[in-house]
């Protein structure tokens, strides 16, 4: 409620900074599991917290991939609070135990999420918060208690799908722009890894996060133009943006051929027995989130305010009980009517390239749901266009000779899941990506 952009400008500070208590907002996946549960759960919390319970008690094994985050996290553990406990970084093999979170997730099977809120965990991290300057007060939590809502989900039509994501303040607006250009042109012949899809690709994301950075913020608190943003008439204008030749030099301003001026991971699918599908994301956003630990209740604290603008007057500038630009985005296709793929991909900012790049794999070039994850990736990012090493050397080349600033990045660009719902034959497609820890179960 105190977090008013007067106070940042009085403090001079200019820009949000992940590992600070200002990029925590009061966390709301515990009410989201009771609020989720209450309109469609057939278990409790009791049940279904039992198994973290249980890895938080007894410990699991530290994976490689976990272990290789892990390593580049000193500064922000110690500068957290968790430097003694969780530093150094395990290694793959050792087994981890968080008997403190452990108890607190008790607490939240047994009483429910007013025990998060509420009582002596919400205590326990307001007191963290506020010994490093935070404004949070008790009273903020127990008001998140009652943060989840339902929304109306927003949809596009792609190759025959219907494609569905959350409305902002999530950035799944920018998965349908993406696909709404992307749709204007037949696949590519030479096929998904060709420099000029990749090209078209990397030119449509420009366009569209651009547009994230200057309309994106908190519905309940600002006009963000969604229908018109996804409209065919400004889709197509993106995409008369676009040549086949050579990279955009530079981004026109958001809107200012086609719109009027405006004041601005963890995921899992699962299909059930009677055909039900769910598309479920959680995260801290960064690793460990901004590195503050809460000792007593064992909680790591999130860092997503980091998506705010400290710009008065920016749709996205911090407010009291405002939320702030997010990146996690479920997805969902359908076909009919019928569900036909709960899906994500993971990995920040990146989340809406890695979407559209997935279902045009699919829905384009014919791949299937592991191949379609599997593939090469690419991002552009702070005026980088960042390559994994699966885009072959040429391609590369060429992309340079267009004028993209290419990068190769040593960490692989998300992760993902989908379940393919093949009715026809009455089977179920499972892919899980190789790029983080996950697989695919049947049952």
């Amino acid at each position: 409620a105190a977090a008013n952009i007067d106070f940042y400008e009085q403090a001079g500070m200019k820009e949000q900074v992940e590992t600070s208590p200002h990029s925590v907002t009061v966390p709301g996946a515990v009410s989201a599991w009771e609020t989720l549960l209450a309109a469609h759960g057939t278990k409790g919390l009791d049940e279904l917290l039992r198994p973290a319970i249980g890895f938080a008690e007894e410990g699991f094994a530290v994976t490689p991939r976990f272990a290789w985050d892990w390593a580049g996290c000193g500064d922000k553990l110690k500068a957290g609070g968790a430097g003694e406990r969780f530093w150094p970084a395990a290694k793959p093999g050792d087994i981890v135990r968080q008997p403190e979170l452990a108890a607190t997730l008790k607490k939240i099977a047994s009483q429910g999420a007013r025990a998060f809120y509420e009582g002596e965990v919400a205590a326990d991290l307001v007191a963290t918060l506020r010994a490093r300057g935070g404004l949070h007060t008790e009273a903020d939590f127990a008001e998140g208690l009652k943060g989840a809502e339902f929304v109306t989900p927003i949809r596009t039509h792609f190759r025959g799908n219907d494609v569905w994501q959350c409305p902002p303040n999530g950035s799944g607006l920018l998965v349908l722009m993406l696909l709404g250009i992307l749709r204007g042109w037949d696949p590519v012949a030479e096929g998904p890894l060709s420099t000029k899809r990749l090209h078209r690709h990397i030119e449509a994301a420009r366009l569209v996060y651009r547009d994230r950075d200057a309309f994106l913020a908190d519905p309940s608190q600002v006009s963000i133009p969604v229908e018109k943003l996804t409209s065919d008439a400004y889709l197509d204008g993106l995409r008369a943006l676009i040549r086949d030749d050579v990279a955009m030099p530079e981004m026109p301003l958001p809107g200012e051929m086609m719109l009027p001026p405006h004041k601005d991971t963890v995921f899992l699918c699962v299909v059930d027995r009677d055909g039900n599908a769910c598309s479920f994301i959680n995260s801290l956003f960064e690793s460990f989130g901004s590195g503050i630990w809460a000792e007593k209740s064992g909680v790591f604290l999130h860092n997503r305010g980091l998506s705010f603008r400290l710009e008065r007057g920016h749709p996205n500038c911090i407010a009291p009980r405002k939320r702030p630009m997010h990146t996690i985005i479920p997805g969902m296709v359908t076909r009919n009517g019928r569900p036909l793929m709960p899906y994500g991909v993971m990995g920040g900012h990146f989340q809406p390239m890695g979407q559209s790049l997935f279902l045009a794999n699919m829905f384009d070039y014919g791949l299937d749901v592991q191949e379609a994850i599997d593939l090469g990736r690419i991002f552009p990012r702070l005026g980088k266009v960042q390559s994994e090493r699966g885009i072959p050397a040429d391609v590369q080349a060429q992309l340079r000779a267009m004028g993209h600033d290419v990068e190769i990045i040593a960490k692989p660009h998300g992760g993902g899941q989908a379940i393919y719902m093949d009715h026809a034959r009455g089977v179920l497609i499972g892919g899980s990506d190789p790029r983080k820890d996950g697989c695919a179960l049947g049952y």
